[in-house]
């Protein structure tokens, strides 16, 4: 008797060779692709496959002149700027009704009725973040100029891309933004507002332990209770209670008893806890969380516990997971100890979101919520979603922080209960 065998498509190990068209004839795709070459340069490459042309998706590639270092310390000084101007800024001068030494950016996700500062704000951080992008394409020679001028008007141009950047070398990519000069507003600058946006990679996929069709997402919440009633997290857990079976832990040893399974059946891991930065020796700084208790669950321990299942087609980690904990987006330099996110992504998650910045409690319960409503749908990508929230946040409620979360690996994850 014939048997129909389950599989996934996890990656694109042809390294975009296959110019697989957008889902569900989605908006064009542009790759960039960032890699080392010699000891301290950079060679880029780009592929934008355009619907009105076809037949003509030729790659664009050039040497950057500027240092890979340089390069890393320029996307370190972005995340301090916007924490600085952001999260730490403190009111000296408060209106009616208002208390001095305040940090009004950060007590509540609305600032429309700031939005006199905010929009200063956002011309501020998007002059910034012109600044990297215009720093990374710098140089006088003759490729490199062409490639600036071909990329550039790309991303600057008047339609909505999918863009996926694949490197090592991670930046806060929807933070960085097109020349604001050139926009109608400041907001508009941002790559995070005008495009779909990720970071990824090109490592070979692997197939996964089939779950068959179900007709509910199982999710988990991970959580510090000591957050519970920050903001939103309550409507967040019964929104996750209402939608889904829920997964509820509030213990490290219970989060890595889930890791040590060879079959973790989550759809959604979301995780609600504080993140810190633990060191390592001299030269090394690694992202933890930490949930109800004491324990740092980092990359390197939830390595240790699944390491054994990596590839095998009887185990399965395929969740989609929202890392909503401070600066877990921040991925450690190549050749150092992978942070959490990258370690959840080369065990099998489908993708991973995740703040660059110290991000406000209450914004965070806000954008979690939203994210997790649309997401629970199954209508809609991460990619597709993220986007949106960036939009919807600068549009209704003038805050920018929404950009300051960023996507690794999941442009097109979707909530598939048919996997």
């Amino acid at each position: 008797m014939a048997r129909q065998q389950a599989f996934e498509i996890l990656g694109d190990p042809s390294d975009g060779g296959t110019q697989t068209p957008s889902p569900r004839g989605g908006p064009p795709e542009l790759r960039v692709e960032l890699r080392g070459n010699g000891p301290h340069g950079l060679r880029i490459q780009a592929h934008f496959q355009d619907p009105e042309t076809p037949g003509t998706s030729p790659w664009h590639s050039a040497d950057l002149e500027i240092p890979a270092e340089t390069l890393l310390d320029y996307g370190k000084r972005l995340r301090t700027v916007w924490h600085d101007k952001v999260v730490d800024h403190r009111d000296d001068d408060p209106g009616p009704g208002q208390r001095a030494g305040g940090h009004p950016f950060v007590d509540s996700a609305d600032l429309t009725g700031l939005h006199h500062e905010t929009d200063k704000l956002a011309q501020t951080l998007a002059e910034e973040g012109w600044y990297v992008l215009d720093m990374m394409l710098d140089g006088t020679g003759y490729d490199l100029c062409r490639f600036r001028e071909f990329l550039l008007g790309v991303l600057a141009g008047e339609r909505t891309l999918r863009v996926s950047f694949v490197s090592e070398w991670q930046l806060p990519w929807s933070m960085l933004a097109v020349d604001p000069a050139g926009c109608p507003s400041p907001w508009e600058a941002f790559l995070g507002h005008r495009h779909q946006v990720e970071q990824t990679n090109t490592r070979y996929p692997w197939a996964h332990a089939s779950l068959g069709h179900r007709d509910r997402a199982t999710t988990s919440l991970n959580k510090d209770k000591s957050l519970d009633k920050v903001g939103r997290a309550e409507e967040v857990h019964q929104l996750l209670h209402e939608r889904s079976r829920l997964v509820v832990r509030t213990e490290g040893r219970e989060l890595l008893e889930a890791f040590s399974r060879a079959v973790l059946h989550e759809d959604v891991m979301y995780f609600w806890c504080h993140g810190r930065f633990v060191n390592g020796g001299p030269a090394s700084h690694f992202v933890a969380v930490q949930l109800s208790d004491t324990e740092n669950i980092d990359g390197p321990l939830v390595f240790r516990k699944r390491r054994s299942y990596v590839r095998s087609p009887q185990a399965r980690f395929r969740p989609f997971v929202l890392l909503n904990a401070c600066q877990t987006a921040e991925a450690a330099d190549p050749g150092r100890l992978e942070h959490l996110g990258q370690q959840l992504i080369d065990l099998g998650a489908s993708g991973i979101l995740a703040p660059q910045i110290r991000m406000p409690q209450i914004f965070a319960t806000e954008y979690a919520y939203e994210f997790l409503d649309r997401y629970l749908t199954g209508d809609h990508t991460a990619g597709e979603i993220g986007q949106s929230l960036v939009r919807r946040f600068a549009r209704d409620y003038r805050n920018p922080l929404a950009l300051a979360y960023s996507l690794n690996c999941g442009i097109n994850s979707r909530l598939d209960l048919a996997s």
